[in-house]
């Protein structure tokens, strides 16, 4: 059996009853951090499951490793957020599932859900793009910013980004492509640990640019049309407040 255990969005305190419990059952207990910050340490968390935790390394994950161990006994990885906001490990449920592998996925809160807190509405949101720390020669996030047009786009940033490495990189592929999708009077929001310290900053792109925030993770959403409630619900986080 391989359970799949969220861990929530911050700390320890965000862990369910139910992953606890699935936990439990579990013969050995693995964890991944690279796909996400949390504020509990490994040592913190063996105090919540009362179990030794081992840490993998994304190779360790994305290989056969979990899946022939549990053929043999029940495993649990524990991941950050919520169990599928990463496409990885919808790819380990799918390699179970075709090796005759029960699979049982414990859920928790998710960022896809959390950005709700800064008041745009989540129904409005087009397709998410991730940007990484290496993005010189990719433009896939731009043009799904140009698809998504009248709806929100939120971009998950790599660990460490930061959000105005993320609005440069936009600027930068405006210029490039000469396209009028995004230029520095484009409001937009910036979201850094939230489920956490709660940061949500909001103004025009060339203003958040002057922003500095140290703490990770980091998201940058480009809202598109707003709702009149929207409109005064993200005013609330405007910087020049």
């Amino acid at each position: 059996m391989l359970y799949l255990i969220s861990l929530g969005l911050y700390d320890k305190n965000d862990v369910s009853l139910k992953a606890i419990s699935a936990a439990k059952k579990c013969k050995i207990l693995y964890i991944e951090r690279y796909t996400n910050f949390f504020g509990s340490s490994n040592k913190e968390l063996e105090k919540t499951f009362k179990k030794k935790i081992i840490e993998l390394k994304r190779e360790e994950v994305e290989s056969l490793k979990l899946i022939n161990e549990a053929k043999k006994s029940d495993i649990g990885l524990l991941i950050i957020g919520d169990v599928f906001s990463a496409t990885t490990h919808s790819a380990l449920m799918l390699e179970a599932i075709n090796k005759k592998i029960k699979v049982e996925a414990i859920h928790g809160s998710s960022i896809l859900t959390a950005i709700g807190e800064t008041g745009l509405i989540l129904y409005n949101f087009g397709k998410i793009a991730s940007i990484p720390k290496e993005n010189k020669n990719i433009e896939t996030p731009y043009e799904v910013l140009k698809r998504n047009n009248e709806m929100h786009t939120l971009f998950l940033l790599d660990l460490d980004l930061s959000f105005n490495e993320a609005i440069e990189y936009l600027l930068y592929l405006e210029d490039k492509k000469k396209e009028k999708i995004f230029n520095r009077e484009k409001l937009c929001v910036v979201c850094c640990q939230i489920g956490g310290k709660n940061i949500i900053k909001s103004g025009k792109a060339k203003d958040l640019l002057k922003l500095k925030i140290k703490d990770k993770p980091q998201c940058l959403i480009v809202p598109g049309k707003l709702h009149f409630l929207e409109e005064e619900l993200i005013e609330k986080w405007n910087i020049s407040r």
